[in-house]
């Protein structure tokens, strides 16, 4: 069976969710170290792969709605 256009979608915004997770846990352990350039650094990819989550989270959505929106 082909892998399902959407589901690829939520799947990956998962990967990306769990990404940003583990560079914020990454940032926060390098502020606490007062090493507060590598906090940065990690601060910047963690919001990075939001955005890349945002993304398919959104693109799940758009096709969610081409293949269950009313027809006017």
């Amino acid at each position: 069976m082909a892998q399902h256009k959407g589901a690829e979608h939520h799947k990956q915004a998962a990967e990306h969710h769990e990404k940003a997770a583990q560079h914020h846990r990454e940032a926060a352990k390098h502020h606490e170290a007062g090493n507060h350039e590598q906090a940065g650094h990690h601060a910047h990819v963690a919001h990075g792969h939001h955005l890349q989550a945002t993304h398919h989270a959104e693109e799940a959505a758009k096709h969610h709605t081409s293949e269950h929106s009313v027809k006017a």
